[in-house]
């Protein structure tokens, strides 16, 4: 059992930094566009288009909502990574003793 928790632990984290590999290129994309303008070629011109359209279609209000959802969840993963580095671990205070 731990062996398949440890192994979804890892998947996690691959499929975590895939996402985060698309975010980027998405974002990489919207910068090219924003730089070349209309002849930066077909995809980039798409995927400009898409991104535009997915933002035109939401409701501020909802992208407002969401940006702060968005924050609070990145504030308390900070917070929780800050804490679990700091707190010794039981070895550690054995050690030292």
């Amino acid at each position: 059992m731990r062996k398949f928790m440890a192994n979804m632990v890892i998947a996690k984290q691959i499929l975590w930094e895939c996402v985060e590999l698309g975010f980027v290129a998405i974002l990489a994309i919207m910068l090219l566009y924003l730089i070349l303008g209309q002849g930066s070629g077909a995809f980039v011109t798409s995927v400009a288009d898409n991104v535009t359209k997915f933002a035109s279609g939401l409701p501020t209000q909802s992208l407002i909502g969401l940006a702060l959802v968005l924050a609070v969840i990145y504030l308390i993963a900070n917070r929780l990574n800050r804490t679990r580095e700091t707190r010794p671990t039981s070895r550690q205070s054995k050690d030292s003793s």
